[in-house]
Formats: C-alpha cells, structure tokens, sequence
C-alpha cells in the first residue's frame, strides 16, 4: 500500500478577470498549501475502487463520480491500461469549502499512480490527465506556491515564499462554486477585472527576495491589495462566511483574514504559532460547531 497526503490549498489572492465565450471565468490566484489535509491511499493490485473515512467522509459518493477515481480513470485512459487499484481515503478537510479538497484528492490520486507507472510529476501525460479532471487539479499535482491563471490551467513556476502562520477557520456551510460565481452577474465575453497581473507578479518577486525566512512583509503587501474577488459574491451566497471573517478580524494578532477559493473556508495570518493557535483557542469555544484549524501555509 502507498500512501500521499493531501494538502489543503489556500487562495491567498484570487482576481476575476472576466467569463469567456464558454461560460468559464478566467482569473488569477497566487496560492498556498496548508499542513493539514486529507490522506489518500492506494493498493495497486486490487480491483479499481474506492473507500472513505474520516470526520467528513460520511455520505460522500465512492463512485465513479468522485473526483479519485475520474482522476485515476483519465490517466489510465491516457496510458491506454485498464484501470487498477483501490484507493482509500481519510477526509479530513471539510467538503465544498474552497480550500480544494477534492482537487487535491484527484492531484493525490495522480502522485499514488506515478508511482506505481514510474511517471515524473511533469510528464505531459499526468499533466494533461490532471487538467482533464477539473480546474484545481493541475495546481495541487505537485502541492507548491505558485500563481496559477486562466481557468487553473495555466501555472506558474513553484516558488519558495515565507512560511505563514495561519488559522483556517470554515462554518460549516457547503458553499456550490458555480453559484459563487454566478453571484457575479457576468455575461459570457464580459470583463470584470481587466488590469494586468504585473502588480501581483512584482510583489511576489519582492517577497521572495526580501523576506526567504518569515512573512511580515508578505502579509503587508498582501494588506494593501490582492484581495479575493469571489468574497462578496460568496457572502451574499452563505451570509455566514461575514460572520467568520469578523471573528478572526478580532482576535488579537490578526494581520489579516480573507476568504479562500469560493469559501466558505477563510484565513487568518499571524506573525507566530502561538498567536494562531491563541486565535483557535478563542474561536472554537465562541463557536463549537465550526471547523478550526491553526497550520503553515508555504
């Protein structure tokens, strides 16, 4: 049995640029991963299957549907084999929460069968295998900061940025993406955001020559623009994801909170540990039924 984890991917920033002709949105997103995530297993000799476990496992499809197999299907398809081997998966990231979990389940999927068919991570076929398998995918193939673009298919190359200090905080509210992005009210062919990326691209030069070892001055460039575009579509979705962002707003030590992806998971920065796990501490006992986790992003 071989075993990945699979991390939960943070959108640090996330500019709409406009909907193209086929309805998609193209956009721009600098994005982190966490130290938390769900586990994905794989026994490669049995029958082609899943299984799932975990806090947020219960009622999730084990079929052909899920974003596992379709993944492990589209690469096999690929190599022209039959499909092969049972996948187990412990959930522990909540669902629907725009922090990727199902993406980064199928990116997992992806890693577990490159293994075991003696793939590089950037061999062409396993890209286009996770570009097949939905928007996210390609990005968390390999599970490092970059900035990705279009509709997710166009990455930029990995970079080493500041370990951040944060506090995931999600309510408990599925949130549908396409309904997110419905909120925004866009026409095929219509604009939203059309300036270009190099404010973006500039800053996270500087942040990786100037600040290799923390993050205080990633997070006050990220303080001055570069929000999240989807956020208030996403609150007027799932009203709650307001009510999120002011707890984290006020703990003390937080430099900023945001939405993640299309929500409802936001973020909190910090500048230690301790003042994120402090944060935790007070956020949980304020709200018991919320998902709370202190982690790194890098």
């Amino acid at each position: 049995m071989l075993t990945v984890r699979a991390p939960a991917k943070v959108n640090l920033t996330l500019t709409v640029h406009g909907r193209r002709d086929d309805g998609y949105h193209d956009l721009t997103s600098l994005v982190v991963f966490a130290g938390v995530g769900d586990s994905l297993s794989l026994t490669p000799d049995a029958s082609f299957g899943m299984s799932i476990t975990g806090p947020f496992g219960e009622g999730l499809d084990t079929g052909p549907h899920n974003l596992v197999l379709r993944a492990a299907g589209r690469l096999f398809q690929r190599l022209g084999h039959p499909p092969r081997g049972h996948f187990a998966l412990t959930k522990r990231l909540p669902v629907a929460s725009g922090i990727g979990g199902g993406s980064a389940d199928a990116a997992a999927a992806l890693r577990l069968l490159a293994q075991v068919h003696d793939l590089a991570l950037a061999d062409p076929v396993l890209m286009a295998a996770s570009r097949d398998s939905g928007a996210d995918v390609p990005v968390c193939l390999m599970a490092r900061a970059r900035i990705m673009s279009g509709i997710g298919d166009s990455l930029g190359p990995p970079m080493r940025l500041p370990k951040l200090f944060a506090l995931l905080v999600n309510p408990g509210v599925a949130v549908p993406t396409a309904a997110v992005f419905a909120s925004l009210g866009l026409a095929p062919g219509q604009r939203y955001q059309p300036k270009a990326d190099a404010r973006l691209s500039s800053a996270v030069a500087s942040w990786h020559e100037d600040w290799p070892e923390h993050g205080r001055g990633m997070i006050a460039s990220l303080q001055s623009g570069h929000g999240n575009d989807l956020e208030g579509p996403a609150i007027r979705t799932a009203p709650v994801i307001g009510a999120v962002l002011d707890a984290l707003r006020a703990t003390e030590g937080c430099r900023l909170a945001r939405m993640s992806g299309s929500g409802a998971t936001c973020f909190g920065l910090f500048d230690d540990c301790a003042s994120s796990a402090r944060a935790a501490r007070r956020i949980g006992r304020a709200h018991p039924d919320w998902w709370v986790k202190p982690t790194i992003l890098r």
